[in-house]
């Protein structure tokens, strides 16, 4: 056993023991990648570092890099009212419209964590995909039901709907949609060739198939919200989409997202009281002189998770095709391998 991958197999080890993981990880200049299993469980290919996975929340951060290009161009404000794009009856209740672009995400918004009616609506595929039925003519009027019951800025409380919205604003903004939006202005940049918002149309041994306590899943859509949870990628491309982030100012970066970077892991104090520090959808801890920027991610059938540490030079990505159980500490395990590798206790 290569002592250097006990690091990764722990994390392997983590994940629901017939699924599919991939872990993969860049530290001391060298890339490398530990695949375990297959696209799916009848034997049709084994994953690879190049396999896409749904990757469920982690495309906020790819929403929080596309809100800090739109910024740069002068297209937005970060501190500019999401108000001022948004029709009357579709405005939030309470303190709504104070929300800015920056406020939708960093979660500081104040809105709900899910649009009104999505979950009774969603209920009949609860166990497949809650978000299939809710349509985006649904959103606007389900954001004129939400009440946002503090001032926007003040409290950190985590919203799928207001990155979800954040995506739509700035899609509409440009006359477009939202997955081709980032392919324009950051996944071809940055030559994400495996990453995209477009569910498979058919079974495709390029994509890994999910499972939820062993039961294949249909591919997951979020038709309304793509921007807080439609990215499938593979760790490849999100070993690439980290390192861009290591050092934005570098030659190797394409010019037109040297600022959109920088910008997307400069650190926001939270409110007071709250420990955790954000940058762009990213989540930020401190620990020994090591910052450490993550995301998490979750559909029906798969898991996901990205982690980088600037100053250390590192960045870690696991993605397994299982969804999120009670028992499950895939996330967790991880985020250790993160820590670790930041604070030179793994190789």
């Amino acid at each position: 056993m290569n002592l250097r991958d006990q690091p990764l197999k722990a994390v392997a080890a983590a994940a629901e023991p017939r699924a599919a993981v991939v872990v993969a990880v860049f530290a001391g200049g060298t890339y490398r990648a530990l695949c375990r299993g297959g696209v799916d469980r009848k034997g049709t290919a084994s994953v690879t570092d190049r396999t896409r996975f749904e990757v469920g929340s982690v495309t906020k951060t790819f929403t929080g890099l596309l809100l800090a290009d739109t910024a740069a161009r002068g297209e937005v404000s970060l501190t500019g009212r999401i108000a001022e794009r948004l029709p009357y009856a579709a405005l939030p209740r309470g303190h709504g419209r104070a929300i800015t672009y920056e406020h939708l995400a960093t979660h500081t918004s104040g809105l709900p964590r899910l649009p009104p009616g999505l979950l009774l609506n969603g209920l009949p595929s609860w166990f497949a995909n809650p978000y299939r039925s809710f349509t985006p003519e649904m959103l606007l009027p389900a954001l004129g039901r939400a009440v946002v019951h503090h001032p926007p800025g003040t409290l950190m409380r985590y919203s799928n709907l207001g990155v979800g919205l954040l995506g739509r604003l700035l899609a509409d903004g440009a006359g477009t949609d939202y997955g081709s939006m980032l392919r324009e202005r950051v996944l071809d940049p940055l030559d994400l060739t495996d990453t995209g918002t477009a569910a498979p149309a058919a079974p495709d041994p390029a994509y890994a198939v999910g499972y939820w306590h062993g039961r294949r899943r249909p591919p997951w859509v979020i038709p309304a919200l793509p921007g807080a949870g439609a990215v499938r990628s593979s760790a490849h491309d999100l070993i690439r989409f980290l390192r861009a982030h290591l050092h934005p100012e570098d030659s190797d970066t394409p010019q037109p997202l040297r600022i959109p970077l920088a910008e997307a892991v400069r650190i926001r104090e939270l409110p007071a009281g709250d420990e955790e520090k954000s940058g762009l959808a990213w989540s930020v801890r401190t620990l020994s002189g090591a910052t450490l920027y993550f995301h998490s991610g979750a559909t029906r059938g798969c898991t996901a998770f990205t982690g980088l540490s600037p100053e250390r030079e590192v960045c870690v990505v696991a993605l397994t095709n299982s969804g999120v159980t009670l028992r499950s500490r895939f996330v967790q395990s991880s985020y250790l391998l993160l820590r670790a590798l930041a604070l030179g206790e793994a190789k």
